[in-house]
């Protein structure tokens, strides 16, 4: 029987692609190269119109409904996110792997989100009762900003702040300028471009008077204790992404959504925060998700309200 599957997929293969185990003695894999993404349904339909045919020849329609025959494409199509996990565990068996294989650390990290965030809620909840009624008292709106941010592996989820902005404002303003400060075309001031070019847009006209205090000083951040209370997010870890900033990434910066959980504070906040350039940010979130430990961890938090509190790169 394998050696007719080997048979029929060699008349559906390439001199230039490559045929192997993915799994020992259980699954054939088959990696198709210079697939261009406008080729995707068209050589997904041929390719298993000819395979069909040559197995159900070969070995009848009994044996065939036996097999299963699935297609992967990478890089995954991201730019249309959906309810449900953006990437395919099937193209990252490392890094799922590697997960697994860390489990315990995991739940170490877990249990410092959980202790953290309940012992964060208790004693900022004066704080969340003050910030509340000085939103509510200078703009009309609610309290809590809710926006769609993508997690580990890709999955979607509500994420929260204290509302900074006019309830009615134009978020075209924000993706515009996320997207030309990914792919790099932001433009600094001065000739110290590292130091002049920031994540978030300054002078924003959208920002209130209340929510500039709260942008400055990070207390806008304090609602996602809740995140990571429920799981969505960690304690420490790269910043969540909104959907929007998916469509300029390179298929090398998603992996700071693979590696771990999103955070609150990360080697990014406690390193330049919004004066960092982009790519130099997420060399960050991937050398943090390579070195990560308790021990790093807790330095990182005992950083941030130093870097809270200095104020420099926020805005």
């Amino acid at each position: 029987m394998l050696t007719t599957i080997l048979s029929a997929l060699s008349c559906s293969s390439r001199e230039t692609d490559i045929v192997g185990w993915y799994r020992e003695n259980a699954i054939l894999g088959v990696i198709f190269t210079e697939i261009h993404e406008a080729e995707r349904n068209a050589l997904q339909s041929l390719v298993l119109t000819k395979l069909s045919e040559a197995l159900r020849a070969s070995l009848g329609a009994d044996r065939v409904d036996q097999i299963r025959i699935s297609f992967h494409f990478f890089p995954e199509d991201w730019d249309k996110p959906n309810s449900s996990r953006l990437s395919d565990e099937k193209l990252y068996p490392d890094l799922f792997g590697r997960n697994k294989a860390r489990k315990y650390c995991h739940v170490v990290k877990r249990a410092m989100d959980i202790v953290g965030s309940i012992a964060a809620l208790i004693l900022f909840s004066p704080l969340f009762a003050l910030i509340a009624l000085a939103i509510k008292l200078t703009s009309k709106g609610p309290v809590l900003f809710k926006q769609t941010r993508i997690g580990q592996y890709g999955t979607m989820f509500t994420f929260l702040k204290f509302r900074s902005m006019m309830p009615a404002n134009d978020p075209g303003i924000h993706r515009e300028y996320v997207k030309r400060f990914i792919t790099g075309e932001v433009e600094s001031d001065s000739s110290d471009q590292w130091q002049n070019v920031v994540y978030k847009i300054r002078e924003d006209p959208r920002i209130t008077r209340v929510g500039k205090f709260l942008r400055k000083t990070s207390l806008d951040e304090l609602p996602q204790f809740i995140n990571v209370l429920k799981g969505d997010m960690s304690l420490v870890g790269p910043r969540p992404p909104i959907p929007y900033e998916l469509e300029v990434y390179h298929t090398w910066h998603r992996r700071r959504v693979l590696e771990v959980k999103p955070g609150i504070t990360g080697l990014w906040q406690v390193n330049g925060r919004s004066r960092t350039k982009f790519d130099e940010m997420v060399r960050m979130d991937l050398r943090y998700a390579r070195m990560w430990s308790p021990w790093l961890d807790l330095k990182i938090l005992l950083r941030t309200p130093h870097a809270v509190l200095l104020g420099d790169g926020a805005y």
